[in-house]
């Protein structure tokens, strides 16, 4: 058990000391700004395009591996949405945040820093790939459902670059865009390009952390949704799981890149829920407090898959 709180002791540390911080300091929400542009536009695409341009282009094209890790996360957003629509009788604006909340997961900002550091850089281009498909889906359901709700004026057409734009453009998708253009030509940066990545990469995890718990703090918690513990269920535990044995039953993938799946189907609703809410303006409070208890409870559910993994109580294939 040791060794499991040596890897997730310093991963929630730092969550905890932005969280502490904010707390004492009470600075503005408004300060985290350039600290957040640093992480989504500099030091993880930094990361991303390093270790992927590094990697065998073979190992790029997972088609199994990629249909397998979304069509998990479709499957717990559309259990969770189909449920809301049925009981909150066609809402369907607060129906999708509900489903964001259940199975969008905070795969940007936690999640390489933590498959990283549990898995070593093996586990970059499992990241790398589950993140830029599954915000490809989440980029193009959100809008053409609000679209559906009433929530977009644009036309269809406008709404279609919208969508299109949020995707190429992504500072993320663009770093694993450029990443796997290098490992196909074989391109190495010069040195002294090399170690200004590297020093970038080594920040990512660290400030995207505190950042994150920054965040949480200067979110107060005001209301609780009553859908709470569906949300929790489906995405702390039924995600997970669900991905797990997807993954196992659509081919045989090295263990590390199912339990880097697995983990990051683990982690907690993801902030950008909160702020696709305040888009839109639609179950504003209710998504900050998802984030906020599913990040609390995923210490202990995260902690305790990892400790799974690491002592080898769950085999990497369930169908062999």
């Amino acid at each position: 058990m040791t060794d499991v709180i040596g890897l997730v002791l310093p991963f929630f540390g730092l969550i905890f000391i932005g969280f502490a911080v904010a707390r004492i300091t009470r600075q503005p929400l408004d300060a985290l700004g350039w600290m957040n542009t640093f992480v989504i536009y500099v030091a993880l695409p930094a990361l991303f395009f390093q270790l992927l341009a590094k990697t065998p282009t073979e190992r790029l094209t997972e088609w199994g591996y990629i249909f397998g890790s979304v069509f998990s996360t479709f499957v717990i957003f559309s259990l969770m949405f189909a449920g809301s629509v049925i009981v909150a009788r066609g809402a369907i604006a607060e129906s999708t945040i509900k489903g964001l909340s259940a199975a969008y997961g905070n795969i940007g900002y936690m999640g390489p820093g933590i498959a990283l550091l549990a898995f070593g850089e093996e586990a970059a281009v499992p990241v790398a790939l589950i993140f830029c498909f599954e915000n490809i889906m989440h980029f193009a359901m959100a809008p053409m459902l609000m679209a559906v709700a009433g929530g977009e004026k644009e036309s269809p057409l406008a709404l279609g670059l919208s969508v299109l734009k949020k995707i190429v453009l992504h500072p993320f998708i663009i770093a694993t865009a450029i990443g796997v253009a290098a490992a196909w030509a074989e391109f190495r940066p010069p040195m002294p390009i090399e170690r200004l990545l590297a020093y970038l990469a080594s920040a990512a995890a660290p400030c995207a952390l505190f950042a994150m718990g920054v965040t949480l703090a200067l979110r107060p918690l005001k209301r609780v949704p009553r859908e709470l513990g569906a949300i929790v269920a489906l995405k702390l535990v039924i995600h997970p799981l669900l991905c797990y044995v997807v993954l196992s039953w659509i081919g045989n993938f090295s263990e590390i890149w199912v339990f880097s799946a697995v983990l990051l189907a683990a982690l907690p609703t993801a902030t950008n829920v909160f702020v696709i809410a305040q888009q839109y303006d639609v179950w504003v409070q209710r998504a900050s407090a998802s984030i906020l208890i599913t990040t609390i409870l995923s210490v202990v559910t995260v902690t305790a898959l990892l400790y799974a993994i690491t002592h080898r109580l769950l085999p990497p294939d369930l169908f062999p």
